[in-house]
Parts: structure tokens; sequence; C-alpha cells
């Protein structure tokens, strides 16, 4: 037994770590729970701690809102608009918007006091024009040594930001900045207008548009009753007959018979609003909305459908006199060749007898042909949104028999190109006079308008205008398939003392398709040469009318109207009344 016996400071073995306890068999089960509750509450503490903070956010968020909102003085999101808004045309093509650009600045205090530059400003000039070719040397050296500081370009890429750089000149400055561009140059540029330097909007819808292109509402486009397509090819015929006519200038636009929309407008010569020049200045004039014209013959169908309306012409057999010039006072009113003995209504619009129209208008009377001429609008500015509006020549208190009689064919008073669009809508459509408008209107919210002409009496002039160009002076006009119908218009420009005989404005009024009247097209020519390209004549139809005839196959489509030989307007019982004798 002693050889069993410990010493008492000697230790047995793993007595350190020996459970002098019966051991209880391993459960692994229960392990397990035990891990993944820890495991649990450790998951739903981390949740209550990022629970506790995204709740402190969301009431931190709310109080600046109730609190602070006067704290805030530009909202995020308007820091993702741009300066100013687009605008497009009917179908969403852009017209106008902003970009970020670079421009050309002078700054000759970067100099801290020294001379404005590190080297003579005519070397600095010659590098300048070596980077834009089109700048001139003399101007940029003078601009240089005047040590003034301004743009010397307000538009630059950014190669040639680099090349600028690269001069070495620290008064040449080319910020960044955000530029106005106008994605398809010059195109609509009367109606688009341009921005000047000081950021307001000028001449155009660019100046009406202003504040809702600058204002909380600018992220969302401005959008015109323009069709981009339509636009660009009436401008392209305008332009063409303008080179074959070889005219001072042209004009035209094209309305919606039933709404007012202005689905093209043109000015030529134009201007390109991407680069405003001193010398473009002049071209900024609207000759469409802005200038007045004596628009002569076109107002012949006018007057006519003022007599039907009245009853003073009683059918469309009935004849006047025409063999010889119309004696009024001291003044004798005569056709540009002789036409006949006597003429009914359609023979004498599809000639365009002045003789005959005068007759007519004098039959009417002076005070319903005012009346007239006034509720179509010749009395007042073209309605319409551009700020460029031009005031009729109108004679105001009653009219003497002779201004009756010259204004039946449009002469004595004079007005726009727009005036007369917009009373040949009312024409066709049916009667009702409604103002011409650059905002696109949506479907079912035209406005409601004013009735001018009766029902009867709209449809009778469409068949008589369809008349003039299958049979009279706008043959040049006939569009196959097209049906369309219009009248021509040549007068002299008034000038010291009369008129002046070789200075014509020549226009084509018209709509189509005559069977269901869509659109009005009026184009017009200020002082037209006789060419080898239109025989060497200077009247409408030999100008104006061509330019429509050429314009309505290549917009037709565009705008849903199609060619179709087998339909016109029936005409079968005013067509046998041009084959009698005159």
């Amino acid at each position: 037994m002693a050889t069993l016996a410990l010493d008492r400071g000697a230790r047995a073995p793993f007595a350190e770590t020996q459970d002098t306890a019966p051991r209880r068999a391993p459960n692994r089960a229960e392990d397990r729970a035990q891990m993944f509750g820890v495991a649990r509450a450790r998951v739903t503490l981390i949740a209550f701690l990022f629970a506790m903070a995204t709740a402190v956010l969301v009431l931190r968020v709310l109080m600046l809102g109730m609190f602070d909102a006067g704290a805030v003085p530009v909202r995020a999101a308007d820091t993702l608009l741009p300066d100013r808004g687009e605008i497009t045309d009917r179908n969403g093509v852009v017209l106008a918007r902003d970009f970020q650009s670079y421009a050309l600045w002078f700054n000759p205090e970067a100099m801290d006091g020294g001379p404005p530059l590190a080297r003579p400003a005519r070397e600095v000039a010659r590098e300048l024009v070596a980077i834009f070719p089109d700048m001139n040397e003399a101007d940029l050296t003078r601009k240089l040594e005047s040590g003034k500081a301004g743009y010397l370009r307000r538009r630059i890429l950014p190669a040639e930001a680099e090349r600028v750089y690269a001069i070495g000149e620290p008064a040449l400055n080319p910020p960044s900045e955000e530029s106005r561009y106008y994605p398809e140059g010059d195109l609509a540029a009367h109606v688009l207008g341009y921005v000047a330097a000081d950021g307001k909007g000028r001449v155009g819808m660019e100046q009406v548009f202003d504040a809702a292109l600058t204002g909380s509402s600018r992220g969302t486009p401005s959008v015109l009753a323009i069709d981009a397509r339509v636009q660009a090819a009436f401008e392209d015929e305008l332009l063409r007959g303008m080179g074959l006519a070889q005219a001072k200038g042209a004009g035209g636009v094209i309305l919606d018979v039933d709404t007012g929309e202005v689905i093209a407008l043109a000015s030529l010569p134009t201007f390109d609003p991407n680069r405003i020049v001193e010398q473009d200045m002049d071209k900024m004039f609207n000759r469409v909305t802005n200038q007045v014209y004596e628009l002569g013959s076109t107002f012949k169908p006018l007057t006519v459908a003022a007599a039907l309306d009245a009853g003073t012409i009683r059918s469309m057999s009935q004849e006047w006199p025409a063999g010889r010039g119309l004696r009024v006072g001291k003044f004798t009113i005569r056709d540009s060749h002789p036409i006949g003995a006597s003429l009914n209504t359609p023979q004498a619009l599809a000639h365009s007898s002045n003789i005959v129209t005068a007759q007519i208008a004098d039959d009417l009377g002076s005070r319903r042909m005012k009346a007239k001429m006034e509720d179509l609008g010749f009395n007042e500015r073209p309605y319409i949104e551009l700020p460029a509006r031009g005031f009729p020549i109108w004679r105001s208190g009653e009219w003497p028999r002779l201004t009756t009689m010259t204004v039946s064919y449009g002469h004595g008073v004079a007005v726009t190109p727009l005036h007369l669009a917009s009373a040949y809508a009312a024409m066709v459509n049916g009667g009702i006079w409604r103002p011409a408008t650059l905002r696109k209107i949506e479907e079912g919210k035209a406005p409601a308008g004013r009735r001018v002409f009766t029902e009867a009496t709209s449809a009778r002039m469409r068949q008589l205008l369809r008349l003039i160009v299958t049979s009279g002076t706008g043959r040049k006009a006939d569009a196959p398939g097209f049906r369309l119908g219009g009248k021509t218009g040549s007068a002299e420009k008034p000038s010291a003392g009369g008129y002046a005989r070789s200075s014509l404005v020549t226009t084509f009024a018209a709509a189509f398709p005559m069977d269901r009247p869509r659109y009005v097209i009026v184009a017009m020519y200020d002082e037209p040469k006789g060419t080898a390209a239109t025989s060497f004549q200077r009247t409408a139809a030999w100008n104006a009318a061509g330019a429509v005839g050429r314009t309505v196959p290549r917009i037709g489509p565009m705008l849903g109207v199609y060619p179709d030989e087998n339909r016109d307007i029936d005409m079968t019982d005013i067509t046998p009344l041009m084959k009698r004798g005159h």
C-alpha cells in the first residue's frame, strides 16, 4: 500500500484538467441550437440599429422640408436642368436646345496689372485667325489693343479651345458655359428667333416662350405647330423660285384650315440663329407677319365670296361688261389684257378681270364690302404669337366708291401674307375664321372661331378656286392628284407719286385638296424679274404659282394627303360656263 502513496507536494498528472464529477455524454443538437440562438440575437440587434439610424435620417429630412425649406435656395432637381428649355416641332424634333460649350473671352486683367498681352496684339491676332479663319485680323488686333474685356467669339469647339490655350496668352480665356444651339441651322429662323448675350430670347418664339423656357417648367419642351419636314421642303422650294426669278426676297406660310396652326412659315433671305452677326440684322425682318403689301388679285375670290354671301351675285351665269375700261370719276379701271366683251363670275376669276371684280364690289356696296374685310381681320395686326406683326394700311371711316372697287382686286389696302392665309382658310373650311397660332393645338382643342361666310358660299368658292388652277391663271400650280385650287396676284409696289411699274409683288394663295380642304399655302415673291427660267414673265402665274405647285407634292404625303387622280371636286355645274363666248 505504501507504494501507492503520493507525496503531499506532488501532483498527479493532468490534475488541473480532470473533472472529478462523472462526465456527461456530448449533445450536439443542443449545442447547435444554442449557437443559432446567439447568431439570431446578433442579427436582430444589428437590424434594430439600422432601423433606428434610418428613422433618424427620415425624420431629419422631414424636419428640413417642413421647417427649413426657405433655407434651401436651389432644389436638387433644378441643378439637373439646362439653363433654358428645349423648343421642338409638332413631332418632337428638337429645334433649339442648350448645351455646354466654350467661348473665347478676352480678359486683360489676367496679367495682374501688367500689359494686356505678353506679345504684340498683331501677332496674337494672327494666331487666332489661324484657328478661326473667318475672323478678321485687323478687327481682332484693334480689340486686343483696346484692352477692353469681352467676347471675341461666343461659341468654339473643345479642340479650338485647346489651340487657344496653346497660344500661351493668359488674357485669352476660353471659359465653359451654357450655349444655345439650333440643330437644324437656319431652318425656321424667323419662327424661332435667337437668344442674345444677356440670355433673353429675341425676335421669335424664343422671346414668346422666354418665361417658360427659363422657369421651373423648363424641363418640359415648348412645342410648336411647325412640322420641320414641311418647313424644310417649303423653304427649299421658295429659295429655288427666288433664284429662278432673281427676286429680292420671298415669303410664305402653310396653315391648317381647321385649327389655324402654322405648319410652316418662311421669310427669305434668312439668318443663322447659331451665329448672329451684324450684317444679318436686316434679314431678321419677317416678310410674312411684319411686312404689309398690296396683294393684288388674290383679293378677288374674297370679293366674290362677300357678294355671294350678300346675294348680289344671283347666279354663276350672270354677266358683266368687260370690253372696255371702267371709268370711275377721273380714274379708269383696266384689265392687264383684253378678255372679252362680257364675263360671268367663273370667267372673271379664271382670267383675273379687274373690271368685272370692281363691278361686283360696286354692286355689293362700300359698307358691306368693308364690313366683310374687317370680319376677316384685315383692319388689325395679324393674329399670331410673334412679336413682329405689321399693322395694315387700312382706310378708316366710310369708303368712297373708288376705294371699294380698287380694294376688290387688292389695291388700296395693304396687309401681310398671314392675313391672306387666314382669310383663305375661312373661305374654304366652311366659313369659319380662326386666329393663326405657332403653338401646337391638342386634338379637339381648336378655337371655335367666328363665322365669316356661309357653308354654301364656302362650297362654291372651293369650286371656283379649283377652276382657276385647271382652266385659268393658276395652271402652273396644278399638282396632279392633289386637287389644288388657288388664285394668282401681281401688284405693282407703291412709290412716290403712284406705283412702280417695274417692281412687282407676286402672290399665289391656295388650298388643298379642294374636295376636302386641309391646308392653305401662300407663296410670295418680292420684285421678281423676267428671266429665261420664267419665260421672261414677272407675274405670279410664272413664279409664285410654280413654287406652290412644286411644294404641294413634296409636303402632301408628310401631312397625310396623298395624290389620287381618280378624285376631284365636282365642278360639273360651272365648267360649262367657261365655254361661253366672251
